[in-house]
């Protein structure tokens, strides 16, 4: 069993910068496909950025620019480090981990910016 647990979130002014972390559990981080999604009040969940096993990044266009996707797999991590945070941020974050047989969720962490 996999898990998955973020961190990082809180609240923050227009214009401030967050680092979210999530931390896996068990031996399959190295393997895994990871992302960050984030889901809004009303909205479906959707894409922020995403790294593969091999390290290619994608990024949602309301992210690029001011966010960047990273993982250490030494500490069996990934990072999301979000600058330029506007309200229309504010959402829950969620990690994601996938491989070919499994596909794992964290249980997300709040970012809020207020204007």
């Amino acid at each position: 069993q996999v898990r998955l647990v973020e961190s990082g979130g809180g609240l923050v002014q227009a214009g401030g910068s967050l680092r979210l972390s999530c931390a896996a559990s068990g031996n399959i981080f190295s393997s895994s496909d990871m992302g960050w999604y984030r889901q809004a009040p009303g909205k479906q969940r959707e894409l922020v950025a995403a790294i593969s096993s091999g390290g290619s990044t994608n990024y949602a266009d309301s992210a690029k620019d001011r966010f960047t996707i990273s993982r250490d797999n030494a500490k069996n991590t990934v990072y999301l480090q979000m600058n330029s945070l506007n309200p229309e941020d504010t959402a829950v974050y969620y990690c994601r981990g996938r491989g070919r047989w499994y596909d794992y969720w964290g249980q997300g962490t709040q970012v809020t910016v207020s204007s």
